[in-house]
């Protein structure tokens, strides 16, 4: 059967650290890569549409022009490639989540000028299907081989890359610890090299670097007494507060430990009047009361940051830093592991 979008692609769950040697078996490790996920079709036939699928079944092929002529230069038909869709910004000279979305969110007048600015790239992970054979069956193994087998014969290069892979438990963690500081590279996937590809299954495993640093708390929800999460802020070299993200709700013996030292915040607080998505790119609004900034939290924080320090993900609260003043907290912009 020839795959039509909408296809679901098959999803990970989330773990928190790679496992010790020995525990798994029969497993392949994959760099993981801070971008969109999107699977790209060619057409069964010359002369019809190449196609690009987000996660959740949208085609947005008019907002990617620059992909869309690559693969109709390069790729035979009948092709479904599974992988992340990156931006790279000429002007930054990195690899741009914002960039991305802006490409994602933009209308098809302004693809191409938004192309040449902050041109895509598709990092390749699976072969869903080739010459308009369905290979979903397939242990991950063999469509692994055939990818490879398709890059070398193809002589792909950029636009294109392959996902890097190892069977080595090593190498994965050397990934994880040093190839996380690269830009768009944020953990590990891990598979199971004999299984099949099942859509809008959890059947992978993803691991997202973490690293620990400081912030103050600028605000909670909830109430003074019981806080639920924090929001929490730097100083930008001007002195200002700026909010870098939120963390995600607070354990009971957390509210505690918080609860004791929060102090209602004074007139004049730096974020008098503003207001925070809930979740980034979202929305909707959270309810927040304002506390005075002087506490500093310890922070466990992945490597998805924009827009200078802004973080996508939820933080994780780990303890108050009573030995830290807000002044000698990190600085906005200077990353996660700045602490």
């Amino acid at each position: 059967m020839t795959l039509r979008p909408p296809v679901e692609p098959m999803l990970a769950q989330a773990a928190e650290a790679l496992p010790p040697p020995g525990v798994l078996r029969d497993v392949a490790y994959e760099q993981k890569f801070d971008g969109h996920r999107g699977l790209l079709f060619t057409p069964p036939a010359p002369g019809e549409q190449v196609l690009l699928q987000t996660r959740r079944g949208s085609l947005i092929q008019d907002r990617f022009p620059d992909l869309v002529a690559a693969a109709i230069e390069q790729f035979p038909n009948g092709l479904v490639l599974d992988g992340e869709l990156l931006v790279w910004d000429l002007d930054e000279g990195r690899l741009s989540f914002e960039a991305l979305q802006r490409r994602a969110a933009a209308g098809a007048r302004g693809a191409a000028a938004l192309g040449a600015r902050a041109p895509a790239y598709f990092i390749v992970f699976d072969l869903l299907q080739a010459d308009g054979t369905e290979l979903l069956h397939l242990p991950y193994r063999e469509r692994r081989r055939r990818l490879e087998v398709l890059f070398a014969a193809r002589g792909l290069s950029a636009p294109w890359t392959l996902c890097p892979m190892t069977t080595d438990l090593a190498k994965a963690r050397e990934w994880l610890e040093s190839w996380t500081d690269v830009s768009g590279v944020e953990g590990i996937l891990i598979k199971n090299t004999n299984q099949r590809y099942l859509p809008n299954h959890r059947g992978w495993t993803k691991i997202r670097r973490r690293d620990t640093t400081e912030a103050i708390i600028g605000g909670v929800t909830g109430n003074l007494a019981r806080p639920q999460l924090l929001v929490l802020g730097r100083h930008d070299d001007t002195g200002w507060l700026r909010a870098v993200g939120r963390t995600a709700p607070l354990r009971p013996d957390q509210v505690r430990q918080v609860a004791e030292r929060l102090t209602a915040a004074s007139p004049g607080h730096p974020w008098t009047g503003a207001r925070f998505s809930a979740t980034w790119g979202s929305r909707d609004i959270l309810e927040v009361v304002l506390v005075d900034p002087g506490l500093v939290a310890e922070i466990s924080a992945d490597t998805a940051v924009d827009r200078g320090d802004v973080h996508r993900h939820p933080l994780r609260f780990r303890r108050l830093r009573l030995d830290v003043t807000a002044q000698e907290a990190p600085l906005f912009g200077t990353g996660p592991a700045a602490g």
